[in-house]
C-alpha cells in the first residue's frame, strides 16, 4: 500500500508500507472501507515534518501523515444500514473509547484514548483505503466536492469554536490569524450570527482571501495597524464581543485582550508547542470568559450541511492542489509557508 510516510523528522517518502494492513485494515460488523480522494495537508501535519513532534505526541517510528480527508465508500461491514458502497462521504478522524468518561459525557474529543489520525503512533490516510467506523463517517450531498469535503475537518474546529463562544446575533468578532483554522473560524463566527469579523494577520495576500471571503469580513495588517485600536475606533471604545486566538503565537496570545469588550469571551484555538501566557489582570478587570479549544466534538454534520446550503463557502480557501505523486514536493512547499497560500491538498489516484 503506497503511502506518504513520515520516516522521521525532516524526511518524508512515498513508499509502501508493510504492515498497514493488519494494522489498520480489518473491516468490523460496523467499519467502512473508503478510497481516499482527496486529503488536505493540515498544520499539524507540516509540524510533525519540520519539528517531529507535537508536545507529548513524538514520532519515534515511521507514521503516515494525513487526517483531513474525503473519499468513496467501496465495502461496507455486516452491521452497517446508514452507508453503502459508492457513497461519498468525509471522514472524523479522531476514534474515541465509547466507555470512556469523556465520552458518556459528550466530550469524546478530550477522552485520553482516543485514535486521531496522523498522531503518534496512530497511522494517518495519506493512503490508497483506510477502514472507519460507519458512526464517525458522513454521507457527502451531491452539490459537496471532494475538495470541499475534504476541509470539512478544519472547519469543524472553526464551527466548534463559535459554538463555544456563545456567539450572538449582531456580535462583534476579531479572529488573530489568517491561516485555514483562522479563517474558517472567522467564516463560521459569521454564520454564527456575527455582525463583522475582523481578521488580523501580517500577511497582506492571505488578508485579501480573507476580505473576498465576506462583507462582514474586515482585515487588519498588523504590521501597520493595531487590532485594538482600530476595533475601538469602530465602537465607539467598547470593543469586541468575542476574540479568537488561531495563531498559537505567544506573542499574539499576550495581547488578546486588548480588543476584547468588557464581559467578552476570548476562545484559544491556535496549537500551542511552547507554553503561552496572557493578562489575568486584563481579563479580571473585563470579566472576560475564556474558552480552550481542543479539536471538535458533535459538529461534522453541521459542518456538511452548511456547505450544502452554501451558508459556508470553502473553496476560495483552496489555494493549490497537487497529485499524490507530488506528495513529498508538497510538504516541502507547505514547510516553507508560502504568503499566497491557505489550504493545500492532495488528490489520490481514482
Amino acid at each position: 500500500m503506497k503511502s506518504l510516510v513520515l520516516e522521521k523528522k525532516d524526511a518524508l517518502s512515498l513508499r509502501d508500507f508493510p504492515g498497514i494492513d493488519r494494522e489498520e485494515e480489518v473491516l468490523g460488523p460496523r467499519d467502512v472501507r473508503i478510497k481516499l480522494h482527496t486529503v488536505g495537508i493540515c498544520g499539524s501535519d507540516v509540524h510533525y515534518y519540520t519539528h517531529g513532534r507535537i508536545g507529548s505526541f513524538v514520532v519515534n517510528e515511521p507514521m503516515i501523515l494525513g487526517h483531513e480527508a474525503s473519499g468513496i465508500v467501496i465495502e461496507t461491514g455486516s452491521e452497517v444500514s446508514t452507508l453503502k458502497e459508492g457513497d461519498r462521504v468525509c471522514m472524523e478522524p479522531g476514534i474515541p473509547d465509547p466507555n470512556s468518561r469523556a465520552t458518556r459525557m459528550g466530550m469524546y474529543n478530550v477522552d485520553p484514548a482516543v485514535r486521531f489520525w496522523a498522531t503518534p503512533p496512530v497511522h494517518g490516510i495519506l493512503r490508497p483505503t483506510c477502514v472507519h467506523p460507519e458512526a464517525f463517517t458522513f454521507k457527502l450531498p451531491e452539490n459537496v466536492s471532494f475538495a470541499e469535503a475534504a476541509m470539512v475537518e478544519p472547519l469543524a474546529v472553526g464551527v466548534h469554536a463559535a459554538t463555544k463562544a456563545r456567539i450572538k446575533p449582531g456580535d462583534i468578532g476579531v479572529v488573530i490569524g489568517a491561516g485555514p483554522i483562522g479563517l474558517v473560524t472567522a467564516l463560521s463566527a459569521i454564520a454564527a450570527g456575527c455582525a463583522r469579523v475582523y481578521v488580523a494577520d501580517l500577511a497582506e495576500k492571505k488578508l485579501k482571501i480573507a476580505a473576498g471571503l465576506s462583507g462582514a469580513i474586515v482585515p487588519i495588517n498588523v504590521t501597520g495597524e493595531s487590532i485594538a485600536e482600530r476595533v475601538a475606533a469602530d465602537t465607539d471604545g467598547w470593543g469586541a464581543d468575542v476574540v479568537f486566538e488561531a495563531t498559537g503565537s505567544p506573542r499574539a496570545a499576550a495581547g488578546v485582550f486588548e480588543p476584547l469588550a468588557p464581559g467578552g469571551c476570548v476562545v484559544m484555538i491556535g496549537g500551542q508547542p511552547d507554553p503561552i501566557s496572557y493578562d489575568a489582570g486584563a481579563a479580571m478587570v473585563r470579566e472576560a470568559r475564556v474558552e480552550n479549544i481542543f479539536r471538535y466534538a458533535h459538529v461534522f454534520p453541521r459542518c456538511v450541511s452548511m456547505l450544502a446550503s452554501g451558508l459556508i463557502d470553502v473553496k476560495p480557501l483552496i489555494t493549490r492542489t497537487f497529485e499524490f505523486d507530488e506528495s513529498v514536493k508538497a510538504f516541502e512547499i507547505a514547510a516553507s509557508a508560502p504568503p499566497a497560500d491557505v489550504k493545500m491538498q492532495i488528490e489520490l489516484p481514482q
